[in-house]
């Protein structure tokens, strides 16, 4: 199998790798935020930039809507048809005004519910896409699970206060927003500021405005979020933003003055952080060893926010498995990945990019399960040379 035909599985397990992996950054006193749980983090590499109580648990009201926003998204099902039902119609709280009966594209609903934080429109999505609302909590639970939302229970489609539990942390929830915002639809309708829906048997559209003020009037960065409120909840928000090549994911969970905590954070972490290239896609250059010379590929760049005074404190370091002294790789292939760099900073690893032979030799085809044991045993430690 060919670099480019392996890269798609390599590519989940560079994600995996990362993922293992974290390093929080202490902002000390250059962040006070009015949230009782807030957390910044950069959206490529997920760096912590900034942490307060972002591991406790709490009620999260509609920001629950990204999961369900992203689920529809994944279900392929955006272009079909969606017949409201009765239950739909009563749902309390922010509504869309929807009617038992009527008929309204799945897509429409997606925005409904991201832009004017439809409840109705929840319900609505969840007994489609999930067959009844218990079919669809199900869904939601597994993913939180895949993504790794470790402290997360949810309840509802809404993140109404109707169950007790249902609740997150504001580290979960960036988790479950960065994973989405690898989704170019759902990153299109979180940036949209409006939105027409025709009306099935009007002659008039519903038009949706969005609720996140930082994306329609407060702050130019902004690249959308979504907003909640209840009783118990309080104030919580998601958002996102971009300036100069850096992306920011911003949470805040029973927040009073969240927009104020979002722009504070968001420009505190531009002010701070640049975004460096720490690997560079492609052949690895610096690779003296006569076997792997101009043969080892890096299947993706690394990324990795830094402070000016932390770049020097980067250091990169190349594992390589050490090649047989006999023909056997000649017989048998190369085994894939073949090595790591591993990236530290300040003696904390902070990424791990698997290495691949790109050379005249056959490489080994392994299923992903057996690529992801070999790249476990090569973030912890091989026979290696390099």
């Amino acid at each position: 199998m060919t670099i480019k035909g392996m890269k798609k599985n390599a590519l989940c397990l560079l994600i995996i790798a990362i993922l293992l992996v974290s390093f929080p950054f202490s902002a000390s006193a250059h962040v006070s935020v009015s949230a009782q749980g807030a957390i910044l983090i950069e959206q490529e590499s997920g760096r912590v930039l900034y942490g307060k109580q972002e591991h406790t648990q709490m009620r999260i009201a509609s920001i629950t809507k990204i999961m369900t926003a992203i689920l529809a998204i994944e279900s392929g099902k955006m272009e079909e048809k969606v017949t409201v039902s009765k239950n739909a119609e009563g749902t309390e709280g922010s509504s869309l005004y929807l009617r038992a009966g009527e008929k309204i594209p799945l897509e429409d609903l997606v925005y409904g519910l991201m832009l004017r934080s439809g409840n109705d429109a929840a319900v609505a999505i969840a007994e489609h896409v999930g067959g009844s609302l218990e079919g669809f909590v199900y869904l939601m639970n597994q993913k939180a699970k895949e993504i790794g939302m470790s402290k997360t229970v949810f309840s509802n489609p809404h993140g109404l206060d109707d169950h007790e539990n249902h609740y997150s942390t504001a580290y979960d929830m960036a988790l479950l927003t960065r994973y989405a915002m690898e989704n170019e639809e759902y990153r299109e309708i979180s940036s949209t500021k409006s939105y027409r829906s025709p009306q099935d048997g009007e002659s008039w559209d519903r038009v949706w405005q969005n609720k996140n003020r930082l994306l329609t009037q407060l702050y130019k960065y902004s690249t959308g979020g979504k907003t909640g409120y209840t009783k118990r909840a309080k104030r919580t928000l998601v958002s996102t933003a971009s300036k100069d090549g850096v992306d920011l994911i911003a949470v805040t969970l029973n927040a009073p003055a969240d927009w104020n905590d979002h722009m504070q954070m968001f420009n505190w972490a531009f002010d701070t952080f640049k975004l460096v290239t720490v690997v560079e896609e492609g052949i690895v250059k610096n690779i003296e060893d006569s076997f792997y010379k101009n043969k080892v590929e890096a299947i993706e760049a690394l990324k990795y926010p830094v402070t000016a005074g932390e770049e020097e404190d980067l250091d990169v370091q190349i594992t390589l498995y050490e090649p047989p002294k006999s023909n056997e790789w000649e017989e048998r292939g190369v085994p894939n990945p073949v090595g790591k760099i591993e990236v530290k900073l300040k003696n904390k690893t902070i990424g791990i990019v698997p290495l691949f032979y790109n050379g005249p030799i056959e490489v080994k085809q392994k299923s992903f399960w057996s690529k992801f044991k070999d790249l476990f045993f090569l973030i912890n430690g091989v026979n290696s040379r390099g």
